[in-house]
């Protein structure tokens, strides 16, 4: 493949709106409401242990808060994975040895942090020093476009300011830990328009170290899961996701990396023009999350009709994710990483036509479609990267878990 057919390959969800549709509070809900009650959630499910709680009839988590610092300002952030196994299991996060190689080639792509003890030295946990942080003082805008995607249009709410990246690295450790900020300031925090949180906060309590997440069901190895979605490098993508912009992720070794050596990445899949329907089995993709997950709108606690429509009525993209940490061949569960290279398919006006456009929920068959030319890239282009990341941790899996994938896979080696 020559570098400009390369180059071509190349297209951000942002450049795909631009081709496809030119001009394109104070926080006090943290008990649970005795009309929604949480369902229990058995810690086996879990895949980052240090969750406290899991209530799926609005798919939000409750994990643990830690604060740090910002040239003096408070920060406050979430852990969910870590390059080396023993630090993982003693934070009880995913294990992601991928994300040892993250500054390959981007040394903006880790933001490196010191740390202070307690002043008093007690037994507590130490002070981050953050670089960078996020900038969550602007507003989301996501306009549906006439089929909901490609949106009219997308304007993320957050921005990552210089420097700032979720994958810190303490100075003099090599070990790399996914740490996305999620919250500035003192409080109060605006947990409606999130004008200093994360669009993804529901709640957070920061005398008793807990943030409430608003999470996301897909598929991997045909089990549902869920997991966050923190970051992305492209705005469109930001702004469905509910994430923060950040384009110097885009560095991040390596475009269609997957599992080669040297990367960082793992493939996620997502689908530009599934069925839509709410309550379609069937339905699924970026058109369906906006149209029928009530995309367009601040997702809160006093949002019911969004947490409704994303918790029970399959409103989320329902992207398809590779490698997943319960994966029973270890080179496969080692393999996760949260940094998800995104392949974004289109279905062919033949898929559609003989009703091939089903909901999919394995990577060895959606790559299965793109070998038979049922789905393609962007604009027809071949089916692969699409040209931007997404920070997705996951943190659980509802049912069974993911142990192999349904079909072998078609590429070669």
């Amino acid at each position: 493949m020559t570098q400009k057919s390369h180059r071509k390959r190349i297209v951000g969800l942002a450049a795909l709106l631009a081709a496809l549709v030119p001009g394109t509070l104070v926080d006090r809900a943290l008990a649970t409401p005795a009309h929604h009650p949480a369902q229990h959630f058995p810690a086996s499910k879990l895949t980052v242990r240090s969750i406290l709680h899991m209530d799926l009839t609005r798919d939000i988590v409750t994990m643990r808060l830690h604060r740090g610092v910002y040239h003096g300002t408070p920060v406050w952030y979430i852990i969910t994975d870590a390059s080396d196994f023993g630090l993982a299991h003693d934070l009880n996060v995913n294990y992601a040895p991928k994300l040892a190689n993250m500054e390959i080639g981007c040394s903006v792509c880790v933001q490196k942090v010191t740390i202070t003890a307690p002043a008093t030295a007690k037994f507590q946990e130490g002070t981050v020093h953050f670089q960078g942080i996020p900038k969550f003082a602007q507003s989301r805008i996501l306009v549906a476009g006439p089929t909901g995607f490609p949106p009219a249009k997308a304007q993320p709410g957050a921005v990552g300011g210089p420097l700032y990246s979720p994958f810190i690295r303490f100075r003099g450790s090599s070990v790399v830990y996914n740490a996305p900020i999620i919250a500035t300031g003192s409080g109060p925090f605006d947990v409606t328009h999130h004008s200093n949180t994360s669009d993804r906060v529901m709640a957070i309590d920061t005398q008793h170290a807990t943030v409430k997440m608003l999470a996301i069901r897909g598929f991997d190895a045909g089990q549902q899961i869920l997991y966050l979605s923190t970051e992305a490098s492209d705005p469109a993508a930001a702004t469905i996701e509910r994430a923060t912009f950040v384009p110097a992720l885009n560095k991040s070794p390596f475009l269609g990396g997957d599992d080669f050596l040297g990367s960082a990445r793992e493939r996620i899949f997502v689908m530009a023009n599934g069925q839509t329907g709410r309550n379609n089995p069937q339905a699924q993709g970026l058109a369906h999350n906006i149209l029928d997950g009530a995309g367009v709108g601040d997702a809160s606690m006093q949002r019911g009709d969004i947490l409704n429509a994303l918790a029970n009525h399959g409103g989320d993209s329902l992207n398809v994710q590779g490698d997943f940490p319960t994966l029973g061949d270890p080179r496969h569960a080692n393999a996760y990483s949260p940094l998800w290279d995104a392949q974004v398919g289109v279905w062919t006006p033949f898929a559609i036509a003989h009703h091939l456009n089903t909901r999919q929920k394995d990577e060895n068959q959606v790559l299965t479609l793109a070998v038979k030319g049922l789905i393609t890239g962007p604009m027809g282009m071949p089916y692969g990267s699409a040209g931007f990341i997404i920070n997705c941790p996951v943190l659980a899996f509802l049912n069974h878990r993911p142990a192999a994938d349904l079909a072998p896979n078609p590429l070669p080696n």
